[in-house]
């Protein structure tokens, strides 16, 4: 194994530079070889690619032949190498997957820009521009968020524009109001003799498709069109069951994932007792936490399928980008 190791160093120290000199190799290295997606015990010099593209699609220069100096060769696509980023600090002009939150919530992240009328607004959760229905249109947004140290005499950057209100359930004496009418007239009627009694009911509250809003920035100079670790978008997709999808988010970074589900409906819990039923959703796997909410979510071709809301310790939910847009009226 040291001899192994020994050759396959030496032989790559020689080649290094001209393997790297190939427009699609971003890294080289030792590694074991796989075949068919799996280990063997066979030590490879293994070259890493943006991409791995068939042989009729490469020149003889940009090929990767299958053996160096007598050893064998590996190619794995890895994508681009980038140095991670700080997706909670100020960032002006801002790109999507950073930190973004109204005034008065903790921290959010910023999903991308949509286009409405010509102009272009910061798209991310209602319950991270508009504080879970409790805003007024125009209220100051700050980028990074709140928790994240932002505050409005430093690091207002947008005011928001839109949102499409939650529609929350709720049970048995939902409303504090109906159910001191309902014990007066049941005081009367005990007074009166009578056996029937009234009881508050809040019904159950319709659907809902999107958690979704709109910013306008103060100065359109202050955002920046695509994502943080990502990049430009390259337009709207639909998600389907099985894609592979990835989101830049505030709290977790660059992740990635698959649509495990179609067509979810799920409750989901907004504190303080407060529950939101929706329907027709996207559910992937472990791919977020607290704080990525808003967090657009695309496909393998950067195209936009979603806006995540909401997850658990092992699944994340996400609006349909479909149903964000109608609701919204917005476009990319």
């Amino acid at each position: 194994m040291e001899k192994e190791l020994s050759n396959l160093k030496d032989v790559l120290q020689e080649n290094r530079n001209q393997l790297l000199a190939r427009t699609n190799v971003v890294a080289t290295g030792i590694g074991y070889k796989a075949s068919e997606g799996k280990k063997t015990p066979t030590l490879s010099i293994v070259c890493s690619v943006v991409q791995k593209l068939p042989s009729s699609k490469l020149s003889p220069r940009e090929m990767i032949p299958s053996t160096i100096g007598g050893l064998p060769t590996d190619v794995v696509q890895t994508g681009r190498f980038r140095a991670f980023q700080s997706h909670t600090a100020r960032y002006r002009p801002a790109p999507g997957g950073v930190s973004i939150g109204h005034k008065d919530i903790t921290a959010g992240t910023l999903g991308c820009l949509v286009k409405k009328g010509g102009e272009f607004f910061i798209l991310s959760n209602n319950h991270v521009l508009a504080n879970s229905n409790a805003a007024q249109v125009g209220d100051p947004i700050l980028q990074p968020g709140p928790y994240d140290g932002g505050l409005i005499a430093n690091d207002h950057i947008a005011n928001l524009e839109a949102f499409v209100p939650i529609s929350f359930t709720g049970g048995p004496s939902g409303c504090s109001t109906a159910t001191g009418i309902a014990d007066f007239l049941n005081s009367i009627a005990k007074v009166m003799g009578s056996d029937a009694r009234l009881q508050a009911v809040t019904t159950q509250a319709e659907d809902n498709l999107v958690d979704a809003a709109i910013a306008r920035p103060l100065n359109p100079a202050d955002v920046k069109d695509e994502i943080l670790e990502i990049g430009p978008l390259a337009g709207v997709a639909s998600g389907t069951l099985g894609m592979p999808i990835k989101k830049s988010g505030r709290t977790t970074g660059l992740t990635t994932g698959e649509i495990q589900q179609v067509n979810v409906t799920s409750t989901v819990q907004y504190g303080d007792n407060k529950t939101a039923l929706f329907t027709d959703q996207l559910m992937a796997g472990a791919m977020s936490q607290g704080g990525d909410s808003g967090s657009a979510v695309l496909d393998t071709q950067n195209r936009l399928i979603g806006l995540l809301f909401a997850g658990s310790e092992n699944s994340t939910i996400i609006n349909r980008i479909e149903h964000v847009f109608s609701a919204l009226g917005v476009s990319r």
